[in-house]
């Protein structure tokens, strides 16, 4: 497709379904987590719990994706995926119960892995004409949406939360749920206009998974690892007392950095086909993820809210440009899919595993430094991805 401003238009549709299913529907519960705690009288475990919930649901929804993908085309699937992410974080709000938190996670995660294997691929299909354009468009899905959310939850929440205490936690899901509501319209409109003509979705070639196990193993250290500092930076930051300024203006500012990463890393996706993005993304996030915890301070958290930020939302992007580069189009959604199971099977373990590792050492600050250490052993793995043999991709 050409770059005309109906193309910048219908990404923008794309990225604002982003916004809802991952800035809102993973992220927030990060800025929300201490409140509920403290309210719900919650441990670090059953904290983590609820993400390890969302990420449970994320792995369903990224297989049913998968089979879902054999007999119909992405837009659809993408536009279904981001109403019902509206719906489940709206109702989040309305049951404080663990089990109805439990649930709305859950379908959260579900629907959410609908939408964002399926927005990725067709956001690859813009601009396919043009590298550096196709590149930036990627890039741009997955930095722009996510960090949008994040900025405008950070510049929130947390005042709303000390102005009125913390039972105003559930008010902060059900206005993020009507925020999601006013931003489908022009997401579900961008889906309409990237449908493919009548006759169904073409049968998509086999993905040689065997010739990805490097970038697999990568993306599934990026899902373990980056998730505990979006879980518990908040939590890490009240413990040791900081003021709820200080936690709205870190947060707001990893949105930032995450809006702002497309245009630092599309030059690095159109240079490089293999594995070498990834690698360079997971070291970035392993370093932002340690400094709060090495260097402690309001400058560490400063700089840990940069790096993290310009890095963790490529990820996803720095997978998608390897299909787009190593692929046929037509496989694009499949493989897409299948690093996304990979990552969420891996994404489940994280939030528990790191409050228990919290709950055990009795600081966060254990587990940011054991999540560094897994995404540096997931960047070895992404480093060892070769371009697939040019028959691949034809």
């Amino acid at each position: 497709m050409s770059g005309t401003p109906r193309n910048w238009l219908i990404l923008a549709g794309l990225t604002l379904g982003v916004c809802v299913t991952n800035g809102f529907a993973r992220f927030a519960y990060g800025l929300l987590l201490p409140a509920m705690r403290a309210e719900l009288g919650w441990s670090y475990t059953q904290a983590g719990w609820l993400n390890t919930a969302n990420a449970l649901g994320y792995v369903v929804g990224a297989v049913l994706t998968l089979a879902l993908l054999r007999r119909l085309p992405p837009a659809p699937l993408f536009a279904f995926g981001v109403w019902t992410t509206a719906i489940t974080l709206f109702a989040t709000g309305l049951n404080e119960a663990l089990w109805a938190q439990s649930f709305w996670r859950f379908a959260a995660g579900l629907m959410g892995a609908m939408s964002f294997a399926t927005g990725g691929a067709l956001a690859a299909a813009l601009f396919t004409d043009q590298p550096r354009r196709n590149a930036l468009s990627i890039a741009i899905y997955f930095g722009v949406g996510g960090g949008l959310g994040i900025v405008l939850s950070g510049l929130s929440v947390p005042l709303v939360l000390a102005s009125w205490g913390n039972a105003a936690w559930a008010w902060g899901w059900i206005v993020i749920g009507l925020i999601s509501f006013a931003f489908c319209p022009l997401s579900l409109w961008a889906a309409r206009q990237l449908r493919p003509a009548a006759g169904g979705a073409p049968k998509p070639a086999p993905v040689p998974m065997r010739k990805m196990l490097g970038l697999l193993g990568g993306y599934a250290g990026f899902g373990l690892g980056y998730i505990v500092y979006l879980t518990f930076i908040a939590a890490w930051m009240t413990s040791q007392a900081a003021p709820a300024w200080q936690i709205a203006g870190v947060w707001t500012l990893v949105g930032f950095s995450i809006c702002a990463s497309p245009f630092v890393w599309r030059g690095v996706f159109a240079r490089f086909g293999n594995g070498v993005p990834l690698a360079l993304i997971l070291v970035n996030i392993a370093v932002g993820s340690s400094l709060p915890v090495l260097w402690p301070g309001l400058l560490g958290l400063v700089v840990s809210a940069v790096v993290f930020g310009l890095s963790v939302f490529m990820a996803p992007g720095a997978v998608t440009n390897f299909a787009r580069q190593n692929l046929p189009q037509d496989s694009w959604g499949a493989a897409i899919a299948i690093f996304t199971i990979a990552f969420a099977i891996a994404q489940t373990l994280g939030p528990v595993g790191a409050g228990m590792i919290g709950d055990a050492t009795g600081t966060i600050g254990a587990s940011l430094l054991a999540a560094s250490a897994i995404l540096l052993c997931g960047a070895v793995c992404a480093l060892s991805q070769r371009v697939l043999a040019t028959e691949q991709a034809e």
